[in-house]
């Protein structure tokens, strides 16, 4: 498939990466604003959820599924076990890992902050179906391994 999007006719209407830079940009204002109540900002709820879904993960992997820079990553990490939010080990299949988790003080606030995110969420989704919804993911999977094999 290859189109000509080098037109100035509409050229933001028609760019999906436009729409996904507004999205993303919009998403994490409102996000912000809801969750700096909880004193979360958003390198700490990213990291938060990448470690909610996998319990275990080391600094590096926390800094891909968040889409932080690694040494973003590690900042939040290191304010994160100062604030008891985090704790780690050393990964048991391999001793050179050090592995981060959630502590409960973390878990708890996770918790708190992620009513704020699903509020987003069903305010958002809405006026679309479950079956949308999957679908938007599949395709945005999709798009997000092409773009990661390129």
């Amino acid at each position: 498939m290859s189109s000509n999007h080098d037109s100035p006719n509409k050229f933001k209407q028609n760019w999906p990466f436009f729409w996904f830079s507004q999205i993303n940009a919009a998403y994490t204002n409102v996000l912000e604003r809801r969750i700096k109540a909880y004193g979360i900002d958003i390198p700490r709820w990213r990291a938060m959820m990448s470690l909610y879904e996998d319990q275990y993960l080391s600094v590096s992997e926390i800094a891909d599924f968040s889409a932080q820079k690694l040494n973003t990553t590690t900042k939040v990490v290191q304010r994160m076990m100062k604030d008891g939010l985090v704790s780690t080990r050393v990964r048991p299949q391999d001793g050179r890992v050090t592995e981060v988790c959630l502590t409960d003080k973390g878990e708890k606030l996770r918790k708190e902050a992620f009513t704020e995110a699903q509020a987003v969420f069903d305010a958002t989704f809405s006026e679309l179906s479950e079956a949308e919804i999957q679908d938007l993911n599949t395709t945005l999977s999709r798009l997000h391994t092409r773009l990661k094999d390129q």
